[in-house]
């Protein structure tokens, strides 16, 4: 974390000592919410937000990497059109209210 700290420092983001930590964690819980189709339509759009942010504020100079995040963003953009599959609980729970 000391070393992705200053590297945030070194991109004038604010309170690169916490700033890890929360970034770490949202990409933890959106992860976690895409893997049991928890409000999944939410999570891939914020993480496909969070991907083209990352491209152009980490990412700054490196095509290879803004390439990669704009293929996850999209990505996330498809998933956050079909939501959640078969056994997510976003489904169940709709299945279960018809």
């Amino acid at each position: 974390m000391a070393g992705t700290g200053g590297y945030f420092a070194s991109l004038g983001l604010p309170a690169p000592e916490i700033l890890p930590w929360l970034v770490g964690g949202f990409e933890l819980l959106a992860g976690i919410a895409i893997l049991v189709g928890f409000q999944t339509r939410i999570a891939a759009i914020l993480l496909a937000a969070f991907c083209i942010a990352t491209a152009f504020i980490g990412h700054a100079g490196d095509v290879t990497a803004i390439l990669k995040n704009f293929a996850l963003a999209g990505g996330f953009v498809v998933l956050a059109g079909a939501g959640a599959g078969a056994y997510g609980l976003d489904r169940q729970a709709r299945e279960r209210r018809y």
